[in-house]
């Protein structure tokens, strides 16, 4: 296996680069303050002087509920890939392409329909062009994770149809540290993959304003262990009729490698994985506004399972089938980015009560290895920029308005090259407006998107206009219930894979298509909600209906190009509909402790006018938790079912149901306050095959079996 490599003086120019007009921007932020209050539940982390707060739309009745994950269960369910950290939140399932690779599915959607952010800005990867593709975002570092649906997502791209996922992390500081230092740090040993992590981020006040930040993390893995067959039912019986086939024909090799293939159990070859990230900010705050900058490197390196009657062969051309043609080895996938991150903010007087900027730039490198050889290198630079202003309260009307700019350099060079090098712009104005009275409150929201993808080597540029508006409105009887309807018409231009893609793609192990000529695609969308909440409970319920013309996506075909799967792109009508219930109560509270019941129930339709179920489209889903906590100790026990998935698409394999059975505790054993918490988990503690509906490897790639898990964390 072979792994990308960076150089120290690129790494210390960019630091450089992007920390030199840092106390030029301090000395701008000599206003009077107009700093507005900070809502406890906005804060980053508290430990006294002034805190930045987070993005203004984060508590939107039109985002139809945001789901959070943070704190001792970010810790409990970190894993190598953000996608599989979000899994028992509501509506949410994983891509699990690989332990490598895996992004989140909300509400059905995947790739270019979900926006993955930091800070409310995008990766700059490739992991929304093909799932075999990994965030670059290490969940051991993270703050915490919010998972946003509904309409006003949109206001952070016109393509996130399906929601956003947004990772809070530490690199720009948002406090001041009221001591010398403040340290947090998390260190996890897990035995299904053999897995060893380790993390920590340092914030060191330089200044009474000025915050220094620096992290760092590395996690390695082997092989992962499964409960059972690697291959599923199906695959197994093809197997085997493939030996018995070669038998007859006395070809005692191939019999025997497919029954070896069938027969496999307990481990998922080319699983391994190894990442690496550092990174370093500096953050002035003021009384006026906050302004900061941070470079960071993230390294990673992750074998790619491979699919039984995928092989893909290389011979010279002429020649005849069978000769010269040798078989590659495994598909590894080493990738590293580059990234530079600012943010700023400004409070104002009068009608706005800040300016708040947010920018990145990064420069993306992955290559795919087929045994020891370089099959295809992936390279993306691109830029993404936002800027809003922040309207102060005015008698119970606020709003936020803004633009954004993305910019995508993406090329793939290789034998294997599926896609030609392409350039993408796009320009975004947007708004989002608030007003309340009385027990009325009504939301609008606005976003018009300029996009242009053009490819020299295709001989192909593009240019659309997108048009999306959203209107929410809600009741709210009293502090505890809440119920709304939001509506909203969006619309997507199709990303360059979708128009561009021509070719073997070695990693999915497909051959896959595009369509130049493609338009719009263009969507209505409905949601109904009813919130309750109190100290001692909590309930929601949220229906969602979404109808397209146009929805673009890769389909089976039934062919084979290349030796391997062809998967067409195409534009058809669709509808997705479903539902999301979550909710807590308090059993008791005696000795101490405070007994709690909690439940998600979530599921999704959707369907392609006239041709059946959309493919990968996760089933019903059950999941119950019981937990016991106190000041210094927790224990929990939960129960998570998927049901049969059996409307599939054409050529699409039926997902067989499973149950998952978990227990975790977490001790702090110098009290509350005194920041060292030890956690310990069992993982599927039964050892069930589980395969995921949302994923391309499902069936030959299960998820991890019995799986017993330690970490240690510490803050101070």
């Amino acid at each position: 296996m072979r792994r990308n490599k960076l150089t120290a003086t690129t790494v210390l120019l960019l630091g450089a680069t992007a920390l030199a007009p840092l106390p030029a921007l301090a000395q701008q932020t000599t206003a009077p303050s107009q700093r507005p209050a900070a809502d406890e539940d906005d804060d980053f982390h508290r430990s006294g002087g002034i805190v930045v707060t987070a993005p203004f739309v984060r508590d939107l009745s039109i985002l139809a509920g945001t789901s959070e994950i943070s704190g001792d269960q970010l810790s409990r369910e970190t894993r190598s890939q953000i996608g599989d950290v979000l899994t028992k939140l509501p509506g949410v399932s994983a891509t699990s392409f690989s332990p490598g690779a895996s992004r989140p599915v909300l509400r059905g959607f995947q790739g270019e329909r979900i926006r993955v952010l930091t800070d409310g800005i995008g990766t700059i990867d490739v992991s929304n062009t093909s799932p075999d593709h990994g965030v670059t975002v290490e969940p051991i570092v993270l703050d915490r994770i919010e998972v946003l649906r509904g309409p006003a997502v949109l206001l952070f791209g016109g393509q996130a149809v399906g929601g956003a996922v947004n990772a809070i992390d530490k690199r720009i500081p948002r406090a001041v540290p009221d001591e010398p230092f403040h340290l947090d740090a998390l260190a996890t040993y897990g035995t299904a993959a053999d897995e060893r992590s380790i993390g920590a981020s340092l914030d060191v006040p330089i200044t009474s304003k000025l915050v220094l930040h620096v992290d760092g993390s590395y996690r390695k893995s082997n092989d992962v262990r499964v409960g059972g067959f690697v291959l599923s039912p199906g695959l197994r019986a093809e197997q085997l009729e493939i030996a018995a086939e070669e038998r007859e024909e006395g070809n005692l090799g191939e019999a025997e490698e497919a029954e070896e293939l069938a027969a496999l159990r307990g481990r998922i070859p080319n699983t391994g994985t190894e990442t690496y990230s550092f990174a370093g900010g500096l953050a002035y705050i003021g009384e006026g506004g906050n302004f900061g900058v941070s470079a960071s490197y993230y390294n990673s390196l992750y074998g790619v399972p491979a699919r039984p009657g995928a092989e893909h062969h290389h011979g010279e051309e002429g020649e005849d089938e069978g000769e010269g043609e040798e078989e590659e080895g495994p598909v590894t996938i080493g990738l590293d980015q580059i990234k530079v991150d600012f943010r700023g903010e400004v409070f104002l007087p009068g009608f706005f009560q800040a300016l708040r900027l947010r920018g990145a730039y990064a420069d993306f490198n992955q290559t795919e290895f087929e045994g020891d050889e370089v099959g295809t290198v992936f390279r993306n630079k691109g830029i993404e920029t936002r800027m809003e202003l922040v309207q102060r309260d005015n008698n119970g009307w606020r709003g936020a308005t803004g633009v954004q700019y993305i910019h995508r350099d993406f090329s793939a060079v290789g034998a294997e090259a599926f896609l030609p090098p392409n350039v993408t712009d796009q320009l975004g104005l947007f708004t989002l407006q608030e007003v309340r009275s009385g027990n009325i409150e009504i939301e609008g929201a606005a976003r018009y998107d300029k996009v242009n993808v053009r490819s020299q080597q295709a001989g192909v540029e593009r240019d659309f206009n997108s048009y999306s508006f959203a209107l929410g409105l809600a009741y709210i009887a009293d502090d505890r219930l809440r119920f709304g309807v939001n509506l909203n018409r969006a619309q997507r231009a199709p990303a360059a894979e979708e128009l561009f893609s021509n070719g073997a793609h070695i990693a999915t192990q497909a051959f896959e298509i595009g369509d130049p000529t493609f338009g719009t695609e263009k969507s209505w969308g409905g949601e109904a909600y009813v919130r309750y909440n109190t100290p001692n409970a909590s309930f929601a319920i949220t229906g969602f209906y979404n109808d397209f013309d146009d929805f673009i996506i890769d389909v089976p075909t039934g062919l084979e190009e290349d030796e391997l799967p062809v998967f067409q792109y195409i534009q058809n009508d669709a509808r997705y509909y479903g539902f999301e219930v979550e909710g807590s109560v308090v059993l008791a509270r005696a000795g101490g402790f405070t007994v709690s019941a909690d439940g998600v129930l979530d599921y999704v339709r959707a369907s392609l006018d006239g041709l059946g179920p959309v493919p990968r489209i996760p089933p019903l889903r059950v999941l119950g938790g019981l937990e016991a906590r106190s000041d210094s100790f927790s224990l929990r026990g939960e129960v998570e079912w998927f049901d049969d998935q059996e409307r599939n698409a054409d050529f699409e394999t039926q997902t067989g149901g499973f149950t998952l059975v978990n227990a975790s505790a977490s001790w702090k054993p110098f009290g509350r306050e005194k920041g060292v918490t030890l956690i310990a988990s069992a993982n599927n503690i039964f050892d069930v095959v589980g395969r995921r509906a949302a994923s391309f490897t499902k069936d030959f790639a299960p998820l991890v079996g019995r799986d017993f898990r330690v970490s240690a964390k510490f803050s101070f």
